[in-house]
């Protein structure tokens, strides 16, 4: 394709911004002062010849000149459509632009060659097929904007350059792009360059243009949706009215749970999840039981106390008196517990109450036996911290679910019993009892007690999560108190969690003071009593509690004044016995029978169980508390029975490995000991424990085993009045054991007045009462040999006797 060039000297109008291109007609302003220069230059220079002003089109991008310009005529010169003056420019070709010149008026003058384009005739096949494809797609885009008659004048081009050229009016290009345009001189490769420029926007306005339309059928769907559920709840409304039922605001208030939602006062990620469940709820139809299930899982959510929070009454010295006035004794549990809320006191006053989105406490674990108050001391530790109080019962729970709670894929889920606890306490800090944590049992559907893992680590409670609330929990502020009777049957991981206290049981002192000041009134008032109709002196009490009942609680105890009371209550009806009546301890057996715990130290001589050679009294520790235990030896014929050890009695491993131990001790050791273990070869040896239905297990009846054995073997009897524990070794060492507490407290309680422990169990009598130890003697021993000197009675005094 040939073109010529032309020299060409003219004033520069430069384009700020803007690109014009041969063909295309422009208006512009002549406020601006270089426009108006280079048109007042042109006239100028035009006004010695015939022809039209001429002016230099040059683009001007960030300050810098383009290398191309296009020659423009000056058609017309007036005002602009807002009263500005201004020119009317049509773009002629293409000027190559050289150096600066000198010419009339204030404008910039260069030197220039004109591009004389010219195109082939005829045109070949392939740009006739690029411009059969460059008008399509312009008819396309001019059709989308309704732009009709630009389609007709688009058609009648028929140059190839002027066809690209016109492209130069497309308001899609960038400056950069017409600047490209403009530069490039070949008429095929810059028609090329449109199509492929127009191209590009087209494809991008279809996805655009996609997009739109999705968006606007998803509006157009919501405004259907919104508009129809409007007009349901417009038909419930009428519907309800019809009935007579309540309808009205209050309904459409219940019903409309977004509002409820966002008027609650919810945690953030708490409140994003519950609107999630909303929307969940918009888009499903009243017969789907999913509606049924976001229902209750909103109900529940939007009635948990989330931000509710009772101010604690941290006053220790009246949290002191609170546990004094409500439980008498137990002064170490009392410490703990005093100790725990001046702790708590301290560091809510020095702004230690949450570190690191968690607040420190321990969890108190109250072990004991049944009856002694674990229970009503988790009432007075509420009590006494102003805070609510719930109990959870674990007692036979076997399913992991009723602790952290059914997913909502079940039918009928519920959250786990700690979230039911707080939504019943309804505050955030409540104090919890789990009571009977030691009941929890295990089995296919998963372990509670490891789910309580989690629940009673202060460490991790912050963020308790449970399965049916799917939500985070904070249970860092809720104190909990765990209670059980046997700690050895919690799990070892969940009992590191908390922190022990031991409730071992009541003196006899202790009982009358609890009888007197708690258990009499309230069986009172339930057998329609007044306090001043029935009166019980102290050593009624006593008795009841030392003879009628024999425990380490009080729950027989009060019992047994229920009955004595409603006995009175019954005779008075009767017309059998008046009131006011003092009942004194010679009254009981005519109101309640005779007494079914009558001490050893009691009973004759002769009708003791000791009064035989073979029986000694040990102390063990049950789930019930201490109690005494008796252990009876004896040796069979040897004509009759077979040699060997006979263990009955429903005896444990450990306990019978300890009578093999004691056995042993004594073949080896019986010539020092002077017994004539002779016997011991040929003659089968059998121990018995009474009570053999009770489980017996544990190696604390070690020294009591070899005591009866010593004592048959020596035909010397066991002093009535000594009792004893500890474990046995080989070599006869006496070794520590545990629950020294509870046994001295059983001893006391039946009458013993000597009591045999291992010497390095001698700093645990700490804990015993004073009481207690007053009126027993208690010998710690380290060997065997000391336990037979104390334990067994003089040869001559067993021989007078038997004699």
């Amino acid at each position: 394709m040939a073109s010529t060039s032309v020299s060409l000297t003219l004033p520069v109008l430069p384009l700020d911004d803007e690109v014009v291109l041969p063909g295309m007609v422009v208006p512009l302003d002549l406020s601006d002062a270089e426009v108006r220069a280079a048109v007042e230059a042109a006239q100028a220079a035009a006004g010695t010849g015939s022809g039209k002003p001429r002016v230099l089109l040059v683009p001007r991008i960030d300050g810098t000149y383009a290398g191309t310009g296009v020659l423009g005529t000056v058609e017309q010169v007036g005002r602009l459509s807002d009263g500005d003056p201004g020119a009317l420019i049509r773009g002629r070709g293409r000027v190559r632009i050289g150096a600066g010149t000198t010419g009339p008026g204030a404008a910039l003058w260069v030197e220039g060659e004109s591009v004389d384009e010219q195109e082939p005739e005829p045109l070949p096949g392939a740009v006739v097929e690029l411009v059969t494809e460059y008008k399509a797609l312009a008819t396309s885009w001019l059709k989308k904007r309704g732009a009709w008659q630009v389609v007709d004048r688009v058609q009648q081009i028929e140059g190839v350059s002027a066809l690209a050229d016109n492209s130069g009016y497309s308001p899609f290009l960038t400056v950069a792009q017409k600047v490209e345009l403009l530069e490039t001189v070949d008429p095929v490769a810059r028609l090329r360059l449109a199509v492929r420029r127009l191209s590009d926007h087209l494809a991008e306005q279809d996805v655009a243009e996609s997009i739109a339309k999705d968006v606007q059928d998803g509006v157009d769907k919501q405004q259907r949706e919104f508009l129809l559920r409007r007009q349901l709840d417009a038909v419930r409304k009428e519907l309800r009215e019809l009935n007579g039922e309540n309808g009205g605001k209050d309904g459409e208030e219940t019903d409309d749970y977004r509002a409820r939602v966002e008027a609650a006062d919810l945690p953030e990620k708490v409140r994003e999840a519950a609107l999630k469940e909303v929307e969940k709820l918009e888009r499903s139809s009243d017969q789907s039981p999913e509606g049924s299930w976001i229902r209750t899982w909103l109900d529940t959510v939007l009635e948990l106390p989330w931000n509710e929070r009772t101010e604690d009454a941290y006053d220790i010295r009246g949290a002191r008196a609170v546990l004094d006035a409500e439980h008498a004794g137990l002064s170490d549990v009392k410490d703990r517990i005093t100790e725990y809320l001046a702790v708590r006191k301290r560091r809510g006053e020095r702004g230690l109450g949450v570190i690191g989105g968690r607040r420190g406490g321990a969890v108190l674990a109250l072990v004991g036996p049944p009856g002694v108050g674990k229970t009503s001391l988790g009432q007075s530790v509420a009590h006494a911290m102003g805070r609510e109080f719930v109990r959870v019962a674990l007692g036979g729970v076997r399913d992991e679910a009723e602790i952290r709670g059914h997913r909502r894929t079940y039918v009928g889920a519920l959250p786990g019993r700690i979230v039911r606890a707080i939504k019943e306490a309804g505050s955030m800090n409540p104090v919890v009892l789990l009571d009977e944590i030691d009941k929890v049992g295990s089995d296919f559907r998963g372990d509670p007690a490891a789910a309580l893992l989690e629940v009673l680590d202060p460490a991790q409670n912050h963020t308790f999560r449970d399965h049916y609330l799917e939500v985070e929990l904070d249970l860092s502020d809720v104190v909990f108190l765990a209670t059980a009777n046997v700690l050895e049957a919690v799990p070892e991981a969940l009992a590191d969690r908390m922190e022990i206290v031991r409730l071992d049981g009541y003196t006899e002192d202790e009982k009358v003071v609890i009888a007197r000041d708690h258990l009499l009134p309230r069986q009172l008032e339930r057998a329609g009593l007044a306090a001043d109709e029935v009166a019980l002196e102290d050593a009624a009490l006593r008795r009841l509690a030392g003879e009628y009942t024999r425990e380490a609680g009080v729950r027989t105890l009060e019992r047994s004044l229920a009955r004595l009371l409603r006995k009175v209550a019954a005779q008075n009806e009767l017309g059998e016995r008046d009131l006011p009546l003092t009942v004194g301890p010679d009254d009981l057996r005519g109101l309640i029978g005779r007494p079914h715990h009558v001490p050893e130290s009691a009973q004759d001589p002769a009708e003791r169980r000791t009064a035989v050679p073979g029986v000694a009294t040990g102390l063990a520790v049950t789930g019930a508390g201490g109690d005494v235990l008796f252990v009876e030896a004896s040796l069979a014929d040897p004509e009759t029975g077979a040699a060997g050890l006979t263990l009955t009695g429903q005896l444990g491993d450990v306990m019978k490995e300890s009578a093999q131990i004691a056995l042993s001790f004594l073949r080896s050791h019986g010539a020092e000991l002077e017994l004539p273990v002779a016997d011991l070869k040929d003659r089968g040896v059998h121990i018995h424990f009474p009570a053999g239905a009770v489980p017996k297990d544990g190696p604390s009846a070690g020294i009591t085993m070899t005591t009866a054995l010593a004592s048959l073997l020596s035909g010397r009897q066991v002093r009535t009045d000594v009792a004893m524990t500890g474990e046995v070794s080989l070599t006869g060492r006496v070794l520590p054991i545990g629950g020294v507490k509870q046994k001295l407290l059983a001893a006391h309680r039946a009458g013993l007045t000597t009591v045999i422990i291992p010497k390095r169990n001698e700093a645990d009598l700490d804990d015993v009462p004073a009481e207690v130890l007053e009126g027993l003697e208690v010998h710690p021993v380290t060997d065997v040999r000391q336990v037979l000197e104390l334990a067994l009675a003089p040869a001559e005094v067993s021989f007078t006797k038997a004699a």
